[in-house]
């Protein structure tokens, strides 16, 4: 009997697995909001200064402090400039109504909020002969000089950066319509049994829906992989080698990954090993609750990875192994936040095993278990917002002890 491999060696043993057809892809230019969620591919340059040009903080009026001596003056008012006008150089002894953002006019170095002239209001732009009271005021106030966001030239953003909304709107405001970023993961997602159904057929005796299809492919998704669908693979070894030939074959149809549901434990039917016969696949015991059965290997030289078949097993199989591993290599999804909580109830944890629990964190720090270990509670599942990590040498843990969450 093989000694069930860790959770860290068979983490890693993935890692391995996916280093190579990460290396060997390309990068790909998108629009920005596709690249959300993703990696900048290489270091990027800001091609103009933020601000492009010397702006105005505050509605007011721009002017030459040197006009406005110790205990203020008068001016007279010049042509406003309204945000988005290229203005005329600025008179000695006048003062132009400046809107937020606009352009400060050559000549002028401040600005002087409106609320502090007298009167505390702009004249109206037809009244060439207004003077405004101003106090006196330094160089460079309520000036966004041109730069002082970032110089033109300067790194704007480092290559592995992963792009948000913070991100993205940088690369727009230098101008950016697009961005290069890694191209995705093509991952072919196969779930396999007789037993199961598309939802939205006839659910006859004895048959049961596909959870793990659409929860493992929105997982994916996330994450930023491409996802190929097959259909429900039977459990006739010939149908799934079918599947699978043609995935990674011709060019067009290829996948750089290859994922399974089903079919990896030691029963009598268990379709994908009887398929990877021959391969050079590994099933393996890992010594995590739930998840245990694995595959791991190639198919046709296409890294593959068999998940089990339970739900809440296969979820489990992809956030500790394959989302983790794509972090690594791949640089996308963004780990997991990681955080301390405190059980609200008791636990017990077979012994020599990872166990990973389904629990909600409240906002007191208290993590309340969902449902028990069973690997079918999709229901459970659904209720959790963090996974629960509980150490292969722990078997048992008080109300209040505190643990490693996963945050979902």
């Amino acid at each position: 009997m093989s000694v069930p491999r860790s959770v860290a060696n068979h983490r890693q043993a993935v890692v391995e697995l996916l280093a190579g057809v990460a290396a060997a892809k390309g990068t790909c230019r998108v629009p920005l909001l596709e690249a959300l969620g993703k990696p900048l591919a290489a270091d990027l340059f800001a091609p103009l200064s933020l601000p492009p040009f010397d702006n105005s903080q505050m509605d007011g009026f721009a002017v030459r402090s040197q006009d406005i001596p110790g205990q203020g003056a008068e001016l007279r008012v010049a042509a406003p400039v309204p945000a988005g006008a290229a203005p005329a150089a600025l008179k000695p002894g006048f003062a132009a109504p400046i809107m937020t953002g606009a352009m400060i006019p050559d000549g002028a170095d401040a600005v002087v909020p409106v609320e502090k002239a007298s009167p505390a209001s702009f004249p109206e732009p037809s009244d060439t002969d207004a003077v405004v009271e101003l106090p006196a005021v330094s160089p460079g106030t309520y000036v966004r000089n041109s730069g002082s966001d970032i110089e033109h030239g300067a790194l704007a953003l480092a290559a592995g950066t992963l792009l948000g909304p913070a991100q993205l709107g940088l690369l727009a405001a230098l101008g950016l319509a697009t961005v290069e970023v890694p191209e995705p993961l093509r991952v072919l997602l196969v779930t396999t049994g007789d037993e199961v159904v598309e939802p939205g057929e006839a659910l006859t005796a004895g048959k049961i829906f596909d959870s793990n299809g659409t929860l493992l492919e929105a997982s994916m998704r996330q994450a930023g992989l491409e996802v190929v669908r097959s259909g429900i693979s039977d459990d006739h070894p010939s149908s799934l080698l079918s599947v699978l030939q043609h995935h990674t074959g011709e060019a067009e149809t290829a996948v750089d990954i290859i994922v399974t549901t089903g079919g990896v434990s030691k029963g009598a039917y268990e379709v994908v090993r009887q398929a990877m016969v021959g391969q050079p696949v590994d099933f393996v015991p890992v010594a995590m609750q739930p998840g245990g059965p694995q595959g791991l290997g190639t198919f046709n030289g296409v890294p593959f990875l068999g998940f089990p078949g339970n739900p809440v097993s296969c979820l489990v199989s992809f956030e500790m192994f394959l989302r983790p591993a794509l972090s690594e290599v791949m640089g996308t999804p963004a780990p997991r936040t990681v955080q301390a909580a405190r059980l609200a109830a008791p636990l017990t944890s077979p012994e020599g095993k990872h166990q990973v629990r389904r629990g909600s964190v409240a906002g007191d720090g208290t993590v309340h278990m969902e449902g028990g270990a069973g690997s079918h509670l999709v229901h459970a599942l659904a209720r959790a917002n963090a996974l629960i990590q509980i150490p292969a040498a722990v078997t048992e843990l008080n109300a209040g002890a505190e643990v490693e969450v996963w945050m979902l």
